[in-house]
């Protein structure tokens, strides 16, 4: 009887979940309702599902708006009705025009206005008017034969106590104060359930009403099939033939990665394919292959990682470049007969590279059946603080402190109580339609049957649910990502080409694994710049493992994540690392399935292994059993049955139960935390790729990562890394730099795009314009050719950028005035008054190199021409330097180090800690501790020379500094401002 109901999908409207309302039916004895949002589709599948499961009588429709007025409500009266709607509301997404006042007539569709929206005398057949609780007297004079077209209109938005967050999620959506917001902005406030008998009761002088309404409903079905696969069915039009395909291609790839004699391999291949046609994969399999040929031929480098390099076939295609027989990796993992959900390719592309990947898949598949997936951003803590704290017109160091300090005194009073009284209600709220990072549907139906489409600014369509709704009604999605770490490979290749001439190519990793330089360089955590291995914590782990194998890396990778590192295993598995045999295993099956990681857990495929050879669970059920752990399944009673299964199990092969329960709490807690090894097998192939260039090409690779703007860190790291291995850094040239940093053997000449304030189109058009018309002669005739303005004249010329011209900087400010003073702010036309302008005889300049340093600061954001350290006041660097703190373990030294970022951490207790990141006076990385205690008597202040004291801590070989004491150190006085 509920034809106007609102999920909280309805954004910043509604604040009911789905849950919530089929709860509110339940309890009001409704046994039909129609989901209507407001403008999108986006909770329409997910509330079907659970109202079925209830069992109800759930039906789809849409209320359409034009901002907060009301147009009408459109009500599916089977599954091509709800298309319809769709296409509707795709098309005005699409053209991004308002509604029309009439709608237009759709098929399968019935439509509903507020009463007095439309006369009755020009109502098509299906349409009616609704009529609200508030309304009936409006009517009770009427005419009956007006009755025929009325229903019930008694829409639900919110909950009882929810009016005034309604009400606040309001101000919110128009940005103004909650004061003034006014009647027609808000719902009324009798939307809320109320029974269904208090209903019936409100029309009982209405009858007819009541009539319409359960006709208008009990015509209506929608009826969806949430277990068929809704991807596009086939890849060349046939299932037989997509079969045919893939084991053509899987067979030729099988020859070039195996060899044709590998019998155990060529095994797997059979099974895994056949499982593939079973399940009805092929065309998945083609279609993310067909992707990947697309990029290769274009010379594309991607990277295919996720669970899908658990594929022997995955491999032979070319989709990934793990090998996931030498490394044991359970297809299963991947696909299995019991598997409910879909799997999925993750395939990474330069992030320069992936908007022409996504052309060439909405380009070769059919318009209307490909799309963007959609994803759903939330209010979140802080965010709830500041939109409400805006709502109610706090200043901002108000909401500041609200946000960082909730409990401080100074804020206490009845508008921050109400905020805060509203926030666990509004916390993990829907905000915000927005787009998913790399997920794509290719659809055997037009994707209208499932969602609106919204059309954002990148104009690509994007369906209306997220990911976790497309996987529960059936759809894989193929996801396109991109990632700087590939865009450093693809660029240094390029610029190790034209730098020396020579080709290289990066594919066939594996040689990588066994070269020594790369161990060493690995071994050593040179690693800063390549890819997933550069960060502090990665670095510490790779130093204390002393990691120099693709394997140990493969393992680092894992347990670097902070579920392994918090529960403490990453401690643990250090120890056995160093000391494999004084590994105690809990039963002989550990030790041959697990002692590639020393007995731990470490992937989620371990948690498979063990489930499978101890618990005697087959691994389609052991791969049910990981999801179920870690949360990525909500079938409570499956995993008893598989709980049951594997106790009968371990009691039938004679095991001690102490043992047998033992091992279940490790599969329990791994499964938690624990990472896909074909995951972290792709990661540590692509770290191997950029090691290799940047122990080979360290010079070019530095450039290309910061071409690609870097990773990590910022660029004051990557210069400093790059002049660490010997190349000299120069500071932007007008006649040597272009618009990216550029090298010419061992010179790297910075781009103009370091420049924190200079016009990209100035930038870009001065290297055009020399490439064209030769190098610039002088200041004259840089600023009539490239038509610079004043303001970015001083800008290049305060950064050094026209030294060659032998002219100091003081003297090129005075002609750059002198040339563009006056109304003038830039010179164009032909040179015909070169030799007339009379250039002023000036006193000599007195200049410093502090004075550049200090500009260098200001313009780049770090000093170039030297370090940080060189502006110090003080002559003091500490009493070591970080290549000598392994030498005194245990003692107090003082350092001075360069900020360069720190972590923020709680502790158990919830108190805040940092590790902190410093570069000492050679450049090298110092590692801080700081603890709760220290840190808020001696807080981090961001950018600047700190003198850091403490007590030198080892572990594994890795030595770091746990701070007592550090402050910032004076710089020299900028003589720009004398």
């Amino acid at each position: 009887m509920l034809l106007n109901v609102h999920s909280y999908y309805s954004l910043r409207y509604g604040t009911l979940s789905p849950e919530d309302l089929i709860t509110g039916m339940l309890q009001g004895g409704y046994d039909t309702a129609v989901l209507t949002d407001i403008n999108n589709s986006t909770g329409s599948l997910e509330f079907m599902r659970r109202g079925r499961n209830a069992g109800l009588h759930i039906l789809m429709g849409m209320e359409f708006r034009n901002d907060d007025r009301l147009l009408y409500i459109g009500i599916a009266r089977n599954n091509a009705g709800f298309r319809a709607l769709n296409e509707l509301r795709t098309a005005y997404n699409r053209d991004g025009r308002p509604l029309p006042d009439r709608a237009p007539e759709l098929a399968d569709v019935y439509i509903v206005y507020p009463y007095k929206a439309v006369p009755l005398g020009v109502l098509r057949d299906f349409e009616y008017v609704g009529i609200r609780p508030t309304e009936r007297n409006l009517i009770r004079m009427e005419p009956t034969a007006n009755f025929g077209r009325y229903v019930i209109l008694a829409p639900v938005t919110f909950g009882p106590d929810d009016y005034k967050l309604h009400c606040q999620l309001r101000a919110i959506d128009r940005n103004i104060l909650f004061s003034q917001l006014e009647p027609y902005m808000v719902a009324q406030r009798d939307e809320v359930f109320v029974s269904k008998l208090k209903l019936m009761e409100c029309y009982r002088d209405f009858p007819i009403l009541i009539q319409n309404t359960e006709r208008l409903l009990g015509g209506c079905i929608f009826d969806f099939d949430f277990t068929t696969v809704k991807n596009k069915q086939t890849f060349t039009g046939s299932r037989h033939d997509d079969r045919l395909l893939l084991h053509q291609y899987a067979i030729e790839g099988f020859d070039k990665r195996y060899g044709k004699r590998d019998h155990s391999a060529r095994e797997r291949i059979a099974r895994e394919l056949e499982v593939i046609e079973k399940q009805q994969f092929s065309s998945y399999f083609l279609i993310t292959n067909d992707i990947c040929r697309y990029a290769r031929g274009c010379n594309f480098h991607y990277v295919g990682r996720g669970s899908g390099a658990n594929s022997a076939v995955a491999y032979c295609l070319g989709i990934t470049d793990v090998d996931p027989i030498a490394l044991r990796l359970p297809f299963e993992r991947f696909l299995n007969p019991k598997r409910k959900s879909p799997p999925d390719f993750d395939i990474d592309f330069s992030w320069d590279e992936r908007d022409a990947v996504y052309d060439y898949i909405f380009d070769h598949h059919q318009t209307g059946c490909t799309a963007l997936m959609g994803a759903m951003s939330t209010f979140r803590s802080g965010s709830i603080l500041r939109e409400l704290g805006k709502v109610y017109g706090l200043p901002k160091g108000d909401i500041d402190r609200l946000v960082n300090e909730p409990e401080h005194m100074l804020i206490k009073n009845e508008v921050t109580d109400t905020i805060l009284g509203v926030y666990n209600r509004m916390a993990d709220f829907p905000n915000q339609r927005t787009i998913h990072a790399s997920g794509v549907l290719i659809s055997e139906l037009p994707l209208t049957y499932y969602s609106a489409m919204d059309h954002p600014p990148k104009g690509r369509p994007t369906v209306q649910f997220d990911m976790y709704t497309a996987e529960e009604i059936g759809f894989e999605k193929f996801d396109i990502l991109s990632q700087r770490g590939i865009g450093h490979i693809k660029e240094c290749r390029k610029i190790v080409k034209r730098n020396t001439g020579q080709v290289i190519a990066t594919t066939d990793p594996r040689r990588f694994f066994t070269d020594p330089k790369i161990a060493t360089a690995l071994r050593n955590a040179d690693t800063i710049g390549c890819f997933y291995i550069e960060s502090p914590g990665m670095r510490q782990l790779i130093t204390k493992l002393r990691c120099d194998d693709y394997l140990t890396l493969v393992a680092a990778s894992s347990v670097i994540r902070p579920g392994v590192a918090s529960s403490g295993m990453m401690a643990e598995y250090i120890k056995r690392h160093h000391n494999p045999a004084s590994v105690e295993y809990l039963h002989p099956i550990f030790r041959a399935q697990l002692e590639e990681t020393h007995g731990v857990m470490v992937y989620q495929e371990d948690v498979m292994k063990i489930a499978n050879a101890y618990g005697g669970l087959d691994m389609a059920d052991a791969d049910v059993l990981r999801r179920m752990m870690s949360g990525r399944s909500r079938n409570r009673d499956q995993l008893v049955e598989i709980e049951h299964k594997y106790f009968a199990n371990c009691r039938a092969k004679g095991y001690d139960e102490r043992v047998s329960r033992e091992i279940w709490r490790q599969l329990e807690s791994f499964a938690g935390f624990s990472f896909n090894k074909a995951h972290s097998a792709s990661f540590a192939v692509e770290s191997y790729q950029s090691l290799y260039l940047k122990t080979y090409f360290p010079h070019e690779f530095m450039v290309a990562v910061l071409n690609n703007y870097g990773g990590f860190y910022d660029r004051k790291v990557y210069v400093n890394e790059a002049r660490r291995a010997g190349a000299t850094i120069n500071l932007p040239c007008v006649n040597r730099s272009v618009f990216k940093t550029a090298i010419y053997a061992k010179d790297i000449f910075l781009g103009f795009d370091c420049l924190l304030n200079l016009e990209e189109k100035l930038g870009r058009r001065i290297s055009q314009e020399r490439q064209f018309n030769g190098n610039y002669k002088g200041l004259e005739d840089f600023v009539l050719r490239t038509n610079a303005k004043l303001e970015q004249l001083v800008l290049l010329i305060r950064v050094g950028a026209l030294r060659f011209t032998g002219v100091g900087k003081k003297e090129l400010l005075w002609e750059a005035h002198l040339l563009l003073s006056g109304n003038k702010t830039s010179l164009s036309g032909p040179a015909l008054f070169e030799s007339a302008i009379r250039k002023p005889v000036l006193p000599k300049l007195e200049t410093s190199v502090e004075e550049d340093r200090y500009d260098e600061l200001e313009l780049i954001g770090f000093v170039v021409s030297g370090t940080l350290f060189d502006l110090a006041r003080s002559a003091y660097r500490g009493d070591v330097l970080a290549s000598e703190l392994s030498q005194y373990e245990g003692r107090m030294v003082r350092m001075v180090g360069d900020f360069v970022l720190y972590k923020t951490l709680r502790t158990k207790r919830g108190d805040l800690m940092k590790l902190g990141t410093f570069l000492d006076a050679r450049g090298d990385f110092i590692d801080t501790v700081h603890f709760p205690q220290t840190l808020k008597q001696y807080p981090l202040r961001g950018a600047g020379l700190y003198l850091l004291e403490g007590s030198v801590v080892v572990e594994f070989g890795y030595a770091s500094l746990e701070i007592i004491r550090c402050g910032k150190m004076p710089l020299k006085p900028d003589p720009r401002s004398e």
